[in-house]
């Protein structure tokens, strides 16, 4: 099983949203891809590079989602099992459904590293998320 099938996006921890809206878009050519209230209090904003298919995700340091790498995989069940596993710290204890979101859920690499980690199911393969 291939477990990692892309990058989908890279979150960028910003202190004002609108103003690195402003500048992502304004001074380095990114164009804006989502701008959504994703539940009352977060706000997603993805920005992505022309010519790119990696998004990259601008959010609050203490942001409600998850500051992350977000990864696609084949089989998100799969990958939770596997990851859980592996002894990585889950941050959810089953997959997250949404509506209109592929299946996903958040972890951590291994200590000392930490770094926030995100698999969404990857069921289309154009779009970054």
């Amino acid at each position: 099983m291939t477990m990692t099938t892309r990058v989908f996006s890279v979150s960028v921890p910003v202190a004002d949203q609108d103003a690195a809206l402003r500048f992502y878009t304004e001074v380095l050519g990114c164009e804006l891809h989502t701008d959504v209230e994703v539940w009352p209090g977060a706000r997603m904003i993805e920005v992505v590079p022309s010519g790119s298919s990696v998004a990259l995700v601008l959010l609050p340091p203490d942001s409600q989602i998850p500051v992350a790498i977000r990864l696609g995989t084949s089989d998100a069940q799969r990958a939770h099992d596997r990851v859980r596993e592996a002894g990585a710290p889950l941050h959810n204890d089953e997959l997250v459904r949404m509506a209109g979101v592929s299946a996903m859920f958040s972890f951590t690499d291994p200590d000392p590293d930490g770094n926030g980690l995100v698999y969404l199911e990857d069921t289309d393969q154009s779009e970054p998320r």
